[in-house]
């Protein structure tokens, strides 16, 4: 008695391989990616001079911009989004900034620098942009939303304070201070 041949096809086999090939693929070109990113996080600031590099810098953000899009699933992906908002609001890109803290807000509400990163977009409202009205209705959406948050006082200082000179601000301190001294 013969046993009967098993059928064997290499379609499946050959969509196997070409996957796995491709998941290699992707994984290598993501620590390609990456160690690009930790290159020029390093050449940020000239070590002989401590000057500060703006061509690293824009590289870079453009850099967190492109791993966060091509890998949204990855874990770097909203730390790296985070740096490039701090980044942009740091450099004078003030609505980059916002648009970058709000792809945090809507594509990570899980991540743990979301409530940093909704601070942040008010705080960008207030002293880049000088738009008060949507910067107190972020910090108080802030407040709403996380109560806790070691930034919530500082919230709450930026609405007291919103739209107030330094000037204000001075004399406000001084009569406060001046009050606490009487006995």
């Amino acid at each position: 008695m013969t046993t009967p041949m098993k059928s064997f096809s290499f379609v499946p086999m050959m969509s196997y391989m070409f996957s796995l090939f491709l998941i290699m693929g992707c994984s290598a070109e993501k620590r390609d990616h990456q160690r690009q990113i930790d290159d020029l996080e390093g050449t940020l600031y000239d070590e002989s001079t401590g000057r500060f590099n703006m061509s690293s810098a824009q590289e870079l953000i453009a850099s967190y911009l492109n791993y966060a899009e091509m890998y949204p699933d990855d874990s770097l992906a909203p730390e790296y989004l985070f740096k490039a908002g701090d980044m942009c609001m740091n450099l004078g890109k003030p609505q980059k900034a916002i648009e970058t803290f709000d792809r945090i807000l809507a594509s990570y509400p899980g991540y743990e620098k979301t409530p940093q990163s909704l601070f942040l977009k008010g705080y960008v409202l207030e002293n880049h942009l000088n738009d008060l009205e949507n910067a107190r209705r972020i910090y108080e959406e802030f407040l709403e939303r996380f109560p806790d948050d070691d930034f919530a006082d500082d919230a709450e200082a930026c609405i007291r304070n919103l739209g107030k000179s330094p000037e204000e601000l001075i004399r406000e301190f001084e009569t406060q201070h001046t009050d606490s001294l009487v006995p």
